[in-house]
């Protein structure tokens, strides 16, 4: 990498002293604090992916045989080559936008990621997700002890929740995250117009500018409400956002236009959070079609409008996004041509830096194989998610990862940077 002098100035030693005599991990982290415009968009397919039916194990007679009506068919499996263990794989049939990023190089899959005895709850493995920690589905959430080593003051848009209620994963002691599911309705809420709004909100935020020394309570009410007034011209701007590209007309086609828009417009969120929900299903599942193929639908055709945005906008290399969910499913489709709450799932990553690929080997579907459990009901998990979760914090957010993840998983992660 050329070094500039102004880089040197701006981003501080640690650019151009990388790998001296360090371990690797501290070089890592060394350079991700060397690029403060780096974010992280996280995507929650809440409900439990059917992971079998994102990432298809084709080859595999025992796929089709205890998948009769929703297995997806050969023939339209979209081929990504073979894993470590020479199993060939393909994507479902409507994630043709993923494929494309795929083929770039930019697409990591992660298989058979998860946990010892999986959740089958969606409220506590969501809550296992979101604290990293399998014993325990309460207290601050992983993103969020992320945020609380980031200098304070805490900037109020240090973090973005585009849902209602935040998430366990963005809970924290010391750092707030503003929920704004809508940016277009996100505005001063007055009762009066024009100029009387304009001078009412600029009383507000005068007292809301008072420090309230010796009377806490108060100081803590004031610097909340002075965050959330700061944060309404930021968050206009990403709401005036023209894309590059057009976008599903759907809410989360939506969210990831707002997220793409906040990023442009150099808002300096450092951690987007985007849901899209559905995946519970239960009943009349579908293969190719049906509501799964619309879930699949729904799910690529954003994230390639919103990876082409970025990419077309020169700030790929500065975006990563991770897709998880809080379980897979039931490896046997059950009797109302659905799939039952399962164990492992596939976690993706994706981005202009993120190394494309396979991760992990599939699962062999037959009864009786090792890599299932359960009564080889269900995928048993090769990968610790937490072990995504080290790698992200250490080599894309800058942070060491131990402190925030209770311990040490930084062996054996998958390499996608």
């Amino acid at each position: 990498m050329r070094v500039s002098r102004r880089l040197f100035i701006r981003d501080g030693v640690a650019t151009v002293t990388l790998g001296l005599a360090a371990p690797s991990f501290l070089s890592a982290i060394a350079q991700a604090q060397g690029v403060p415009s780096r974010r992280l968009v996280v995507i929650y397919l809440g409900g439990g992916n059917d992971a079998l039916n994102t990432l298809i194990s084709y080859q595999d007679g025992a796929y089709y045989s205890r998948r009769p009506s929703i297995a997806i068919p050969a023939g339209q499996v979209l081929q990504v080559g073979t894993d470590a263990a020479g199993n060939a794989l393909g994507l479902h049939p409507r994630l043709g936008g993923l494929l494309n990023v795929f083929n770039e190089g930019r697409l990591a899959l992660v298989q058979r990621t998860g946990y010892p005895n999986s959740s089958r709850s969606h409220f506590e493995a969501s809550d296992i997700w979101g604290t990293a920690n399998p014993q325990s589905s309460t207290g601050s959430g992983w993103l969020g002890r992320y945020l609380d080593t980031l200098p304070r003051p805490l900037d109020a848009l240090a973090a973005w929740n585009t849902t209602g209620e935040t998430p366990r994963a963005l809970l924290s002691g010391q750092s707030g995250v503003p929920a704004i599911p809508n940016a277009t309705s996100y505005n001063y809420a007055s009762p009066n117009r024009g100029a009387a709004a304009t001078q009412e909100r600029a009383a507000a935020q005068a007292m809301a500018s008072s420090p309230a020394i010796g009377r806490p309570h108060l100081a803590f009410v004031n610097a909340t409400s002075r965050g959330a007034i700061e944060t309404l011209d930021r968050v206009a701007q990403a709401r005036s956002y023209t894309p590059t590209v057009v976008y599903p007309n759907n809410g989360f086609g939506l969210a990831l236009r707002t997220v793409a828009g906040a990023i442009v417009r150099g808002i300096g969120s450092r951690v987007y959070w985007v849901e899209t929900g559905g995946f519970d299903t239960h009943a009349q599942q579908g293969a190719a079609g049906g509501s799964y193929g619309n879930l699949m639908g729904t799910l690529g055709d954003g994230l390639w409008a919103f990876y082409s945005d970025v990419r077309n906008q020169g700030l790929a290399n500065d975006t990563t996004v991770i897709v998880f969910s809080e379980f897979g499913r039931r490896i046997s489709e059950n009797g109302s041509s659905g799939t039952d709450h399962g164990a492992a799932g596939v976690m993706m990553a994706l981005g202009g830096m993120v190394r494309g690929g396979l991760y992990g080997t599939a699962a062999s579907l037959a009864p009786g194989n090792p890599t299932l459990e359960n009564n080889s009901g269900d995928v048993r998990h090769e990968t610790d998610f937490r072990s995504v979760y080290a790698r992200l914090l250490d080599q894309w957010l800058g942070v060491n990862s131990v402190p925030i993840l209770n311990g040490d998983f930084r062996a054996g992660a998958p390499a996608i940077f």
